[in-house]
């Protein structure tokens, strides 16, 4: 059983927010700035994470621990719906049906990511694009609402400056692309917003003004003085 010591109440209490399959914390620095006191959870070790940090199963840790947290968000692997994965062969597990079911057992508010290859399995997902937070990248992110939380589809407009090709590195006037084994580490810091993080961090993270976004609209829908939890 996993053990955790970390709900307890604190001075300048916040809204708890538990990130599962949380990698280097793309989503959880907009989470945080939003205004929620975040806890990240990833099988993997996460040295790069910079908020509290539990490694552990994720499915298994929110069915054990999620009930005791406001809000979750959940970014269940993409390389199974990841086109460049299908190019190359390679097979991963498809999580976000056993990720949603641990996600409804807890009867929290939660927000499942993932990208365009796994639309067909997310209910009426919301896609979020840099453009609409100012960043110079089209990263196309859907993300599944449930637990009573809904969020509306921001405007959308066509992508009229051009991309850079996946690897290469990116001409004037044009937005990068942060995929695979892109070109310009320090450059990707810049426009995403995560100084913090390296190339495979990057490649994979949400951008944390996402985050930003849904956070706000998740304090909306909670609205209330949290009970903080014994």
């Amino acid at each position: 059983m996993t053990q955790l010591t970390v709900f307890r109440g604190v001075p300048g209490y916040r809204l708890r927010l538990l990130d599962l399959f949380c990698c280097q914390g793309g989503a959880d620095k907009g989470y945080a700035d939003a205004g929620f006191d975040v806890t990240g959870v990833d099988k993997d070790p996460q040295p790069r994470y910079p908020f509290r940090f539990v490694q552990a199963d994720a499915i298994a840790f929110v069915r054990e621990h999620g009930a005791a947290f406001d809000f979750i968000h959940a970014s269940p692997p993409c390389q199974h719906d990841s086109e460049c994965q299908r190019i190359q062969g390679n097979t991963h597990p498809d999580l976000i049906g056993p990720t949603r079911a641990a996600l409804e057992e807890t009867r929290r508010p939660w927000v499942i990511e993932n990208v365009r290859g796994a639309v067909p399995k997310l209910r009426a997902p919301v896609m979020l694009c840099g453009p609409m937070f100012r960043l110079e990248t089209y990263r196309h992110r859907f993300f599944e609402t449930g637990g009573g939380f809904q969020f509306g589809q921001p405007d959308h407009t066509a992508h009229h400056v051009p991309q850079a090709k996946m690897g290469r590195p990116v001409p004037p006037g044009h937005y990068g692309q942060f995929v695979g084994n892109f070109s310009g580490v320090p450059l990707a810091r810049r426009v995403m917003g995560v100084p913090w993080m390296n190339r495979n961090g990057i490649r994979e993270c949400i951008p944390p003004a996402y985050a930003h976004h849904i956070g706000h609209a998740a304090l909306a829908h909670l609205d209330r003085v949290p009970e903080v939890a014994a």
